[in-house]
């Protein structure tokens, strides 16, 4: 990641956000960084869309919980509306790979798209 590029700083700030107990069990602060036609593939198998992911973490965010940890942040800005990120997390002795679509919008950047994919270390 270039460290000069201003939408790569901004989108991985809002990816980090989004990985906060109190921005998932809101679902206005989470919604708020979530494009309109949101989807994601997540570590589960599940396809989730917009609404139903702003649901399952309100319901299931606990404000104590264990923080996620990251590693392995990286960004590219695609073009000049588009970011991707690439990066890996833990949380509760589960480990994914993830990829995050981020796009520009009149409201700033959301995120599009996201998977995530499970690995154990001997896989990395």
């Amino acid at each position: 990641m270039p460290e000069d590029d201003p939408a790569v700083e901004t989108v991985i700030d809002r990816e980090l956000a989004l990985l906060t107990p109190e921005v998932r069990r809101s679902p206005e602060r989470a919604g708020a960084l979530l494009h309109p036609g949101f989807h994601e593939f997540g570590a589960s198998g599940r396809h989730w869309d917009r609404a139903a992911i702003i649901a399952s973490l309100a319901e299931s965010t606990d404000i104590e919980s264990p923080p996620i940890t990251t590693s392995r942040m990286r960004g590219v800005q695609l073009a000049p509306d588009l970011v991707h990120l690439t990066f890996d997390t833990e949380y509760d002795g589960r480990r994914a790979h993830r990829s995050s679509l981020w796009r520009r919008t009149e409201n700033g950047w959301l995120l599009y798209f996201h998977q995530a994919t499970p690995f154990s270390e001997q896989a990395r």
